[in-house]
């Protein structure tokens, strides 16, 4: 459904196909019709940037993106109006996302008319069925965003992306400012709707386990680079990439024991006036070598658990210096 190859993007005047601020670097994903790709990483490594991208929120500086096969243009401007319906952002943010002042039946019914031209009749039973779609009553129709709780305000935020029959979703953090079992509720519904619509979403998160949970593939995103790339059942198989090893290590673990289990995290070393790494994680990793990590850009490799990680070490190397985590891996596994 979506194919992005050698995206890179930023904020600023771009200059020879590199922004004032890059963001992104050489990005290449797929996703599979009826499939979902799970993006992770902590904040400020570009997650929200690359939604804003794949939108045409925001312009890319280089690359290319398919839509079904055929070329999606980098702006909304530029996009006829079948491929603005076709891709669909929901925001992280739900009370941000729709206006307090008007109804749930004007918010949704936008683009029922704008996207599919729905009047009287027609309009009013699709508005029902997709609030059958997201499990919220025929009354909220009526009620403004302010009148509803936080899991309903991102309920209609979702129908609100549905309205406009999409082939690809992307949800942005849909569950951060949710309690845990509001969340929980978030992602099974969302799931639910992915299966049964046949939906392509990208699900964006700081959270691997949220992530395993609903999504096929995963992609760990650290400094604008992908650092790994495979599919959920590699992903909760060692050897990891060593920013992968530190996102699971983060996870707390209702166990003894587990805190004294974690490594001191190295801080990144600023030196005033030092050249940028050749690889943006070798300020913090573990297993950095000096003289070769900051200086050679990292090569691609395959590991045999089916991921790809980007990294000068090998996966013996890896598998032997890094800790293997069981207690992680099960509660990964455990996840899906």
């Amino acid at each position: 459904m979506l194919a992005v190859h050698g995206l890179s993007a930023g904020y600023g005047r771009v200059r020879g196909g590199v922004p004032l601020v890059p963001v992104l670097r050489d990005i290449d994903l797929t996703i599979g019709r009826g499939a979902s790709l799970g993006v992770i990483g902590e904040s400020g490594c570009g997650k929200s940037t690359l939604a804003r991208v794949v939108a045409g929120l925001l312009p890319m500086a280089r690359g290319e993106m398919l839509l079904g096969g055929e070329p999606l243009p980098p702006s909304v401007a530029e996009r006829r109006a079948d491929q603005l319906r076709r891709v669909q952002l929901v925001f992280q943010s739900a009370d941000a996302a729709l206006n307090p002042t008007r109804p749930v039946r004007r918010i949704l019914g936008r683009p029922l008319a704008f996207f599919r031209g729905l009047r009287g009749a027609a309009l009013e039973a699709e508005l029902r069925r997709l609030l059958d779609l997201v499990h919220l009553p025929p009354d909220t129709l009526g009620r403004l965003p302010g009148e509803l709780s936080g899991g309903q305000k991102q309920r209609v935020n979702l129908a609100r992306a549905l309205a406009a029959e999409p082939d690809l979703i992307l949800c942005d953090e849909v569950t951060s400012a949710l309690d845990t079992v509001v969340g929980a509720a978030i992602l099974a519904l969302m799931d639910e709707l992915r299966r049964g619509l046949g939906l392509s979403t990208m699900f964006i998160s700081h959270d691997l386990h949220t992530v395993r949970a609903v999504c096929d593939d995963v992609m760990v995103l650290y400094a604008g680079t992908e650092s790994e790339k495979g599919s959920r059942e590699a992903m909760a198989t060692a050897p990891w990439h060593p920013y992968t090893e530190l996102l699971i290590a983060s996870v707390p673990e209702l166990r003894p024991g587990w805190l004294e289990e974690v490594g001191e995290v190295r801080a990144p070393e600023a030196q005033a006036g030092a050249a940028k790494p050749a690889c943006p994680f070798f300020p913090r990793c573990p297993v950095r070598i000096e003289g070769i990590c900051d200086r050679t850009p990292p090569p691609t490799r395959d590991l045999s658990k089916g991921a790809r990680i980007l990294c000068h070490r090998t996966e013996e190397e890896l598998r032997r210096m890094l800790p293997q985590r069981p207690h992680q891996a099960a509660a990964l596994a455990g996840a899906a």
